[in-house]
């Protein structure tokens, strides 16, 4: 999906605006376990309950993120700055508001055949949640975000990836589960489920969420 990568943040971010302004404060408990996939939409009342936080990457972007999971994220990014790692946030939280400019604009551009391949219906977003991160890399002090680009590391994705469940993320996207969660596989695309105990055993049985959850 790096076709989409610069033009998403054009797009969102008069809705990022809006939404931190409407989330921001909410403390109702959420389900750090929902699944939300192209089978599943968010449940109706997410956007009303998620506490989101707003901050600013090295790319001078905006990104929102769901309060705990951004707390997480943070002692993963110092746990891999000690061994040399350093990664920062490309894209989480996207409202439903967001993600349909999102469909219309690339609607427009691309045609419907190509959306319906790349795009993720709107309501149906893992990034709707908060809970699903985007990250990209620093290598040698210069950002590298474009996929295309971030898949020629594959040795630092497995140093990220081997530290995930020590702080309640998991690899959302497998290798060879593309039948499973509809996506293909991304290196990059972490989803926090709130539970180190439930994130090291989903990375270790080498399951996905859906699988876990009983809903492959």
């Amino acid at each position: 999906m790096s076709i989409l990568k610069k033009s998403l943040s054009i797009i969102i971010g008069i809705g990022m605006i809006f939404a931190v302004f409407a989330l921001a404060g909410c403390a109702e408990k959420i389900d750090y376990l929902v699944l939300v996939n192209k089978q599943n939409a968010l449940p109706a009342d997410w956007e009303n309950k998620v506490e989101i936080v707003k901050t600013v990457n090295s790319l001078e972007d905006e990104v929102l993120v769901e309060k705990s999971a951004y707390d997480a994220y943070l002692k993963l990014k110092a746990a891999l700055e000690e061994e040399g790692v350093f990664v920062d946030l490309d894209s989480a939280y996207r409202s439903v508001a967001s993600q349909q400019d999102i469909w219309d604009r690339f609607t427009d551009m691309y045609g419907i055949d190509y959306v319906r391949q790349y795009v993720a219906v709107p309501g149906f977003s893992e990034h709707h949640t908060g809970l699903a991160l985007d990250l990209y890399l620093n290598i040698d002090g210069v950002d590298v975000y474009m996929n295309e680009d971030m898949v020629l590391y594959p040795e630092i994705w497995a140093k990220i990836h081997a530290k995930l469940a020590d702080y309640g993320f998991i690899l959302r996207y497998l290798e060879g589960k593309e039948a499973i969660t509809g996506y293909s596989y991304e290196p990059w695309h972490l989803r926090y489920v709130g539970d180190v105990k439930i994130a090291k055993e989903i990375t270790e049985q080498g399951i996905t969420l859906e699988e876990y959850l009983g809903k492959a």
